[in-house]
């Protein structure tokens, strides 16, 4: 029998346990929380101590940025009685528990269940699961492993000079919560990714004022923001305020970090093999398999993707090589193609090792080489279509784009409301 163990119990981890049980394996997936959605679960739950870990980064009013047509599986979509194509955490959340009910997975998850310690041994792994129900801490042996721990826990925090003068709150945005906190202060929000314009849009609401620090090439649309000011980046920080690279300078109550994430693999002993060294984690086979041990594979490292459908796609193509259905290249080989890789990305500007696992227009190449490897299904020309309509709307269009409404027709069309 094989045995399959499958950290988290999150959208990637999900699908990790439901495609293995479809492939005929006896599969467990273990989550360390009380129920199953993983990062979608808002909770108003701030750290203990220095120790302690805050699971997830959900924030009051969030609203996904991307359509409800492109984050379901592709056998299992959102229903079609949502009338809204972007919608809110808690139907995300419910989507991800309906999905569990659909395919019976309840049985496979252990709940409070915590992944301690996951070791190699001669033929298999050993995977020490800590209990917290009864409080016990046993090992369990496994022939796979499927680390699906999602990345939004580990805050990447910059290194700016004069952080340790300036005296008022610095917070990062995994640990902001809701908006009213700011009621009348002035914010400096560093970063305008998806989540740092999305978090300014919020705040902007209750602060009286907020600067927005950030070095995109092209501006963001803050027109319909009044209290908000764009700053170039922060050159350090004051006692009560910070200087810009413009030699500008300004005064503020509290600094926000929208500053992403690290990934993060507490559990893995260091004979996994595996080393995370700028947010590259290495080296990995197409993403997602390990090359020093090959039984186990990552799901969800790729960035700028459509992420759930990646998910259940890099499950999908592991999978036909842990049944036996296709054989995997040689330890040489997939170093090889590793390198050559990564030398492309170097080659296209993208010689920065934070971007390692980013995606963007890369993703289409990506997913049209697991499906021809593997002998999968590929993710529908819809979605992919899709996703293309929704690039960067997070910046130029942050005050319209959630009203538009997608349906999808058939496998290649859809129609746009406004």
């Amino acid at each position: 029998l094989m045995f399959l163990y499958n950290y988290s119990a999150g959208t990637a981890g999900l699908c990790a346990l439901k495609n293995s049980l479809q492939a005929g394996l006896e599969a467990v997936a273990y989550e360390r929380g009380t129920e199953v959605g993983g990062t979608w679960i808002f909770s108003e739950d701030m750290p203990k101590d220095q120790y302690d870990e805050v699971h997830s980064s959900m924030y009051e009013g969030l609203r996904t940025n991307l359509p409800k047509e492109v984050m379901g599986y592709p056998d299992y979509l959102y229903p079609s009685e949502i009338e809204e194509s972007f919608i809110t955490s808690h139907q995300v959340l419910n989507f991800l528990r309906s999905y569990a009910d659909h395919f019976q997975l309840h049985p496979h998850i252990k709940l409070q269940h915590e992944v301690i310690r996951v070791r190699p041994r001669q033929n298999d792994w050993e995977v020490y699961v800590w209990d917290h129900n009864n409080n016990t801490c046993d090992p369990v042996y496994y022939d796979f492993v499927y680390v699906c721990n999602g990345h939004y826990t580990e805050p990447d925090m910059p290194d700016i000079e004069g952080m340790q003068l300036y005296e008022g709150q610095q917070i990062h945005s995994h640990l902001y919560r809701k908006a009213d906190k700011f009621k009348g202060q002035s914010v400096l929000v560093i970063g305008a990714g998806p989540s740092g314009m999305d978090i300014t849009n919020h705040i902007r609401k209750a602060a009286s004022h907020v600067y927005l620090s950030h070095h995109l090439a092209t501006t963001p649309n803050t027109a319909f923001m009044g209290n908000v000011t764009q700053k170039p980046d922060v050159e350090r920080f004051t006692k009560n305020g910070a200087v810009f690279k413009d030699g500008s300078s300004e005064t503020f109550d509290c600094v926000m970090y929208c500053t992403g994430y690290q990934y993060s693999f507490p559990c893995l002993s260091t004979d996994v093999g595996i080393q995370v060294i700028d947010n590259f984690v290495q080296p990995l086979w197409k993403h997602c398999i390990n090359i020093n041990h090959p039984t186990m594979s990552f799901i969800g490292l790729p960035f700028n993707v459509i992420p759930t459908q990646i998910f259940d796609m890099q499950v999908r193509f592991t999978l036909k090589f842990y049944t036996g259905q296709r054989e995997l290249p040689t330890k040489e080989q997939m170093l090889a193609e590793l390198e050559k890789e990564q030398g492309e990305r170097w080659d296209c500007g993208f010689y920065n090792r934070k971007k390692a696992h980013q995606m963007g227009e890369r993703q289409f190449d990506y997913y049209n080489e697991l499906a021809g490897m593997a002998g999968i299904d590929n993710i529908k020309p819809v979605i992919l279509k899709l996703m293309k309509d929704c690039g960067k709307k997070y910046i130029f269009e942050l005050d319209t784009y959630r009203n538009h409404r997608y349906t999808i027709v058939d496998d290649d069309n859809f129609i746009k409301n406004p």
